[in-house]
Order: C-alpha cells, then sequence, then structure tokens
C-alpha cells in the first residue's frame, strides 16, 4: 500500500558470514536489483554509520505502511535487522499534521538527517571492508 514518504531510522548488524557477499553485491550493484527502491540500497550503504557494537544505522526513506514492506526481503538477505523507528516526529512532518498535503516528496529532511549521522560513529563500509581485508 502506497502512503506518504516516510523517513526510518534503521538499525542492523551483517549476518555471520554475509560480509563479502555484500561487498559483492553492493560493488556490483546487484544489492536491491529488482526492488521498485531502485539504487536507493546502494545509498544507503553508502551513508550508513556503524557503532563499535557492529550495528550499522541508516535512513531509510520508505512509502510502504507498514514500514520496509518492500525492503525488508532485500535487506534481511544480509542484515539482521534490530529496529526501524521514525527518524523525526511526525508532528513535525507538514504530510502528517495537514498543514501540507505530499510535502514529503519536496522535503529535505533525509539530507538533514543523513547530516546529522554522519557524525556518528564511522563509516560502515570502511568498515565493513576493513574487517573483511583483515579475514583474508
Amino acid at each position: 500500500m502506497l502512503g506518504p514518504i516516510m523517513r526510518y531510522l534503521v538499525k542492523a548488524r551483517v549476518k555471520s558470514g554475509k560480509e563479502r557477499e555484500l561487498i559483492r553485491a553492493i560493488d556490483q550493484g546487484r544489492l536491491g536489483r529488482g526492488s521498485i527502491a531502485g539504487d536507493k540500497y546502494l545509498h544507503n550503504m553508502k551513508q550508513a554509520r556503524v557503532d563499535v557494537g557492529s550495528v550499522a544505522t541508516w535512513v531509510e526513506v520508505c512509502f510502504c505502511d507498514p514500514p520496509l514492506e518492500e525492503e525488508w526481503p532485500y535487506w534481511e538477505e544480509y542484515f539482521d535487522l534490530l529496529s526501524v523507528k521514525d527518524a523525526h516526529s511526525r508532528r513535525n512532518c507538514r504530510h502528517e499534521n495537514g498543514t501540507e498535503r505530499w510535502a514529503c516528496c519536496e522535503c529535505d529532511c533525509t539530507n538533514k538527517l543523513e547530516e546529522k549521522l554522519r557524525h556518528q560513529g564511522s563509516s560502515f563500509l570502511e568498515s565493513l571492508r576493513a574487517s573483511c581485508s583483515g579475514r583474508l
């Protein structure tokens, strides 16, 4: 079911033994292939951050209700999804609070949220590549 664009903060951990396969899927542009979301998966991995506990966090833009209905099968191939939460208060969303219908289509919330996330942890991709190269 298609609804308004919502932003979610996704927290996930790469499944054990899927690290190299995930890197190959990203490098070959195959991650998310077949999804209506297109190359969003690759963008998300480039923007994702990782904490000291190896938990990756990214901002997911989604039209689905329930959240990640379309994306879930693509993510769960490589990740154990730990949480999916609203990235910001729906009260402040112009669409959700009734101020402006479909305001999300022209909103810069995603860029703002990704910029805020950039100051947390370290690059997920760099960390993933480093952990795999250490296992050669």
